[in-house]
């Protein structure tokens, strides 16, 4: 069942969450800087070539190291999302409020944008890839290839960080994560892009000025990210039985 809640102003507003929408922008600002980068400086060492086998795995080893150190560096204050799908995600299993997940989503957003820009800037004026479809695929296709690595991402993130169950389990969830996103750049990136996060897609088409087929890494994900928190929360975490209360003399 959808646990969805509104939340309140009073709450989204407080201090810790104003510190948590400063430590999401700061993380997903690192992250895009990082995973964008690695593809520009990969097109620049090659002379603007086409992206071939090694580049994909730079590409993808870059937004893997990059997330694993996003997530690390945010999780003590905002759970470290850095992916409007994985806050998505998170509020249909009922760990964040609509209201909260909004303000993250800004955040997220706008670091991703401040990103990019700044890499427009430090490399002179260079072009900003945007995800887009393969050719020889359709939009249809992509959206179906963003929900698969999605639902794998927001799944790694329940069951290793917010899964109350998760032991020892939660001091690797980072890496995890990481793992997860570089893995399914490898499977997915040569088709779909494979973005897996809005703000990841989102920044660099503001760069770039080019919204082609943006919705895709919208729909894809969010879809992908809803069903993981679907699944994992209902299926899962909602069997648990309740840890009885220990009683003190």
């Amino acid at each position: 069942m959808v646990k969805l809640a509104f939340g309140s102003v009073g709450d989204s507003l407080s201090v810790g969450s104003l510190k948590a929408y400063l430590a999401e922008f700061i993380a997903t600002l690192l992250f895009v800087f990082a995973g964008v980068g690695s593809a520009i400086a990969y097109a620049k060492l090659t002379a603007d070539a086409a992206l071939d086998p090694a580049g994909l795995v730079a590409v993808a080893v870059a937004h893997a190291f990059g997330l694993f150190v996003g997530v690390s560096m945010a999780a003590n204050i905002s759970g470290g999302h850095l992916n409007p799908a994985v806050t998505f995600g998170l509020a249909v299993g009922g760990h964040i409020t609509i209201l909260t997940g909004i303000f993250y989503w800004v955040a997220q957003l706008l670091g991703s944008t401040v990103a990019c820009l700044l890499l427009k800037f430090v490399t002179g004026g260079k072009a900003i890839p945007t995800h887009g479809v393969a050719a020889g695929m359709n939009e249809l296709e992509g959206v179906v290839m963003e929900v698969v690595i999605t639902f794998a991402l927001v799944y790694t993130v329940y069951a290793t960080a917010a899964d109350p169950k998760k032991g020892s389990l939660g001091t690797v969830a980072p890496i995890a994560i990481g793992f997860i996103v570089g893995a399914n750049i490898l499977a997915a990136g040569p088709f779909s892009g494979g973005s897996m996060n809005p703000a990841r897609s989102f920044g660099p088409a503001v760069a770039a000025g080019n919204f082609a087929g943006n919705w895709v890494y919208w729909v894809g994900p969010l879809i992908g990210g809803g069903l993981a928190g679907l699944i994992y929360g209902d299926i899962f975490i909602a069997s648990y039985q309740p840890v009885p209360a220990q009683e003190y003399p």
